[in-house]
Order: C-alpha cells, then structure tokens, then sequence
C-alpha cells in the first residue's frame, strides 16, 4: 500500500479542523499541579493514554496559560476524569466562575497529599511525573509517567459540540426496548 503525501506545506482550513473537532467526544479532565509555582487547576479535553508499558499519559495545554507554566514548573500533574454530573466543577476550572470565585478549589471537594496533586473527590485520577514536553504549534503536548492511579467507578462527563453528555452504554438500548424487540 502507497500513500501519497505532499511537502508537508498543505493544511486543512483553521475553521473545518474546529468544526470537525467539536464532532468529536472527549472526556472532561481537571489536570491540576501542585508544588514551587504553585497550586493550580483547568479543564482540559486533550488527554489520552500513551502506553501501559511504563504507565504514561499526555495532555495538551497551551504554551501560554498559567496551567502550562505551572505544571512545568511544579514538574507533577494529576488528571482527574470527572464523574457525569460533575459540569459545575468543569466550568469551574474552565474559567466560568473566575470573576465571583478567586481560588477554583475553593468548595470542591478534593484531596492532597504531600508531593502529589490535587485529587478531585469521585475522579478517576491519574497522578503523573512529568517526563516529557514537546512543543506543537499553540501548545505543548504534556508526557507524564503515572505514578498512581484511583479508579473512581463512574461513567465519565463527555463534551461535544460546545455541550457536556453522559456515556450511554450501547447494551442499555437493548435493555430498554421492549420485550421481542431489539433497537439498533
């Protein structure tokens, strides 16, 4: 199988990438950090396991934000993977509530522990050690070595399409068809 491909120089209009990409389901995060710069949270979508062998993950952030330089900084992340009825806390580190609430942990529920990040009560958390920073265009893609993990048991908030939604699980249509009866 050939593939032809051209200079590297062609790029897909700025607008269809975006459009096509709030197609796209992701599951909400919270990353936050902790330590010398300082404790910090945001929401992020762009999160996804690199390999089991070691345990490692990635995050995209802006170069820019205060999350970035924070977590480079501080040189540990966690990922909390929020539960499905957890939007408030997403908008929340999302930046929605900044102008009324000056600390975004403030009133969420969350743990720390000397040497680790935030942990948001009911996530599913991902703790890492910060390995690798590869800078990509308008931000840097974050490798983390994950050092623990707690598996919150919950389905997962989702975005898409400027909108959150909860994870349906495909058996749940046949359970509720009705009986001699299946949907696809």
């Amino acid at each position: 199988m050939s593939h032809d491909f051209d200079d590297g120089t062609a790029t897909v209009a700025r607008e269809r990438f975006i459009t096509a990409m709030r197609g796209v389901a992701a599951s909400v995060t919270v990353v936050t950090t902790d330590g010398p710069e300082g404790r910090h949270g945001a929401t992020v979508s762009a999160f996804s396991s690199v390999s089991a062998d070691p345990p490692t993950v990635l995050i995209c952030l802006n170069a820019r934000s205060r999350i970035a330089q924070a977590v480079s900084g501080n040189g540990i992340f966690c990922v909390n993977v929020l539960p499905h009825e957890s939007f408030e806390v997403a908008d929340r580190f999302a930046g929605r509530h900044d102008a009324r609430v000056s600390d975004r942990f403030a009133g969420i529920r969350h743990q720390t522990h000397d040497g680790t990040a935030p942990r948001i009560d009911g996530a599913t958390v991902f703790n890492c050690r910060l390995d690798q920073t590869v800078p990509s265009g308008t931000h840097l893609v974050l490798i983390g070595h994950v050092i623990d993990v707690l598996d919150g048991q919950v389905d997962p908030l989702t975005y898409r399409d400027g909108s959150y939604h909860r994870v349906i699980p495909r058996d749940f249509e046949t359970r509720a068809a009705p009986p001699g009866r299946s949907v696809n």
